[in-house]
């Protein structure tokens, strides 16, 4: 027998808030171990689709962080230079260099 959850996915993304339904099936230990999660007086969920709501939140939270840190890591070189590292630039200059490499690019 395998057990059925509803689930409102939030695409925040979006201009406007949509909700899409997602229906997972879980059966044997897997589903054994879903309803020990929200059992009455025992679980700490008050239902399968709440706990399940909150994995995906957990796993979206931790993955927003391992990108920030990923980030922070491609920057630290740059924040941790000696200054003596540092060339000066003109933004005229960069923006023409830009300019005139995307011209020879179309070409």
């Amino acid at each position: 027998m395998s057990h059925s959850i509803d689930i409102l996915w939030d695409k925040s993304h979006s201009a406007e808030i949509m909700a899409e339904g997602i229906n997972v099936r879980f059966a044997g230990e897997l589903q054994r171990f879903i309803r020990g999660r929200v059992d009455e007086g025992l679980g700490l969920y008050g239902s399968a689709s709440e706990y399940i709501r909150d994995l995906v939140r957990r796993d979206y939270e931790r993955e927003e962080r391992h990108k920030w840190q990923m980030l922070r890591d491609e920057l630290k070189p740059g924040v941790t230079a000696d200054e003596s590292a540092f060339v000066a630039l003109e933004a005229d200059k960069v923006i023409a260099q830009a300019k005139a490499r995307r011209k020879s690019s179309r070409k």
